[in-house]
């Protein structure tokens, strides 16, 4: 079992995001910065190259957008957890986000250290078996 931090790539077109990515995540031992890219295009070969398991992605780029590079990056790395990142409402964005494979979306306002905490523990519990009648007692 690794125990190693999380890798994170992250990929915004816009640099102050993605500096304030980088700062705080600097402050987080258990999450480690391995890539930025600019685009969606560069999200999707950075994702297969890196092999992250967490990709904080902004949902509005030119070109290839985060939501159709979300899409590419779940179907390729199905273990690769993505969130969608954005300045505008969740509201304004449900259905595109719902559909587009990712795990979450975290409006940017909210980015800090316990948002990507509170994240990542969710991706363990949603991932911890639910049905413990297979499972033996600790006692027995």
């Amino acid at each position: 079992m690794d125990t190693g931090p999380v890798r994170v790539l992250v990929v915004d077109d816009q640099l102050p995001f993605r500096r304030a990515v980088r700062a705080v995540l600097g402050e987080m031992s258990e999450f480690e910065l391995v890539g930025e890219s600019t685009s969606g295009e560069e999200a999707v070969s950075a994702a297969a190259n890196l092999r992250p398991d967490l990709v904080l992605i902004d949902v509005h780029m030119a070109g290839l957008d985060g939501i159709e590079a979300t899409r590419r990056i779940a179907a390729e790395r199905p273990a690769t957890m993505v969130v969608l990142v954005s300045s505008y409402r969740a509201e304004d964005l449900a259905a595109a986000v719902a559909e587009s494979g990712a795990f979450a979306f975290l409006p940017k306002d909210r980015f800090g250290p316990s948002a990507i905490r509170e994240l990542w523990s969710s991706r363990a519990r949603s991932a911890a078996p639910t049905d413990t009648r297979a499972r033996p007692s600790p006692d027995g």
